[in-house]
């Protein structure tokens, strides 16, 4: 192996090392927030241990040669984009949807997403415009899509909000085909 490709190789290895661990960290970070403590203690483990070795790696024989620096700071920039394609493939924890349909859609929406299995709770409420029914919806990350892909089948300026629910309990969810769950 001549200069130049070993040069390239630690470039190479010091780019996929901190793109594996800046994905680490916001994989943990997302744990943390769905209270998997110990999960997260372990990928922050596994994550410390790659920055420490690839940190030496850049700062051996000092800051002279700069495509390490480009290097570290191009894996980082890539780790926070791959970190998140991560956790929206993970789709870990739940979701809270709050919709405010107008009343002549609420009926339908309400037994659209009880008839696929989902709880739905009706609130009336006042709006600027006087009574409204808000409707609240618990529901896993991973089905978020198919909801809103409903929603926007009936009408597609559907005011909703969506929010994170840290901890749940009881309720009411669809099954999953082929594992019960």
């Amino acid at each position: 192996m001549n200069g130049t490709t070993g040069i390239f190789l630690a470039y190479l290895l010091i780019f996929l090392a901190r793109v594996a661990d800046v994905s680490l960290d916001v994989v943990r970070v997302l744990l943390l927030t769905r209270g998997k403590r110990f999960l997260a203690a372990l990928t922050g483990f596994i994550e410390v241990s790659i920055f420490i070795v690839v940190l030496n790696e850049v700062l051996r024989q000092g800051l002279t040669d700069p495509g390490k620096i480009v290097a570290y700071a191009a894996g980082f920039a890539t780790g926070n984009y791959v970190g998140s394609l991560i956790e929206e493939y993970l789709a870990l924890g739940y979701m809270s949807l709050q919709i405010f349909p107008p009343a002549r859609l609420v009926a339908e929406i309400t037994g659209g997403l009880r008839e696929q299995g989902f709880g739905v709770t009706q609130v009336v409420g006042e709006g600027r415009h006087g009574p409204r029914t808000v409707l609240f919806v618990t529901l896993k990350r991973r089905d978020l899509g198919k909801v809103l892909n409903f929603l926007d089948g009936l009408e597609a300026e559907i005011f909703y909000n969506v929010s994170d629910a840290r901890a749940i309990r009881g309720g009411t969810f669809p099954l999953r085909r082929g594992n019960g769950k």
